[in-house]
């Protein structure tokens, strides 16, 4: 499947559970692959990144508020954290990069088990 495909599959999916895009983190590659047309990213532009993958958000139970990053791949994989409505935003920005290299590592394990 393209990325692109991809991309607008999984947007779909979180839009319709009531999540919205936050960011996009893209290869260099797959983001020369996106550059026809990818309006479910709307006004989000995409970041160029080690990895492939979408963060989501959307209100969480007691007033916090819930963030998904989720892997761009056929099977799904995703990291899921909730913060407290008065936590700073560097401390919430400091758990969102603790999750993307979380994300890279998993992501570079899968690459090194396929290609043994």
């Amino acid at each position: 499947m393209k990325i692109s495909e991809l991309i607008n599959e999984i947007v779909g999916v979180y839009q319709k559970h009531g999540w919205q895009l936050r960011r996009v983190l893209l290869h260099p590659k797959s983001q020369a692959e996106l550059e026809n047309g990818m309006s479910s990213l709307g006004a989000v532009a995409p970041q160029e990144a080690e990895i492939d993958a979408l963060w989501f958000s959307r209100p969480s139970h007691e007033k916090r508020e819930a963030w998904e990053l989720r892997l761009v791949a056929e099977n799904p994989y995703a990291l899921f954290e909730t913060f407290e409505a008065d936590e700073f935003e560097e401390e919430r920005e400091d758990v969102r990069r603790e999750m993307e290299a979380r994300m890279r590592e998993y992501s570079n394990k899968k690459v090194l088990s396929t290609e043994c």
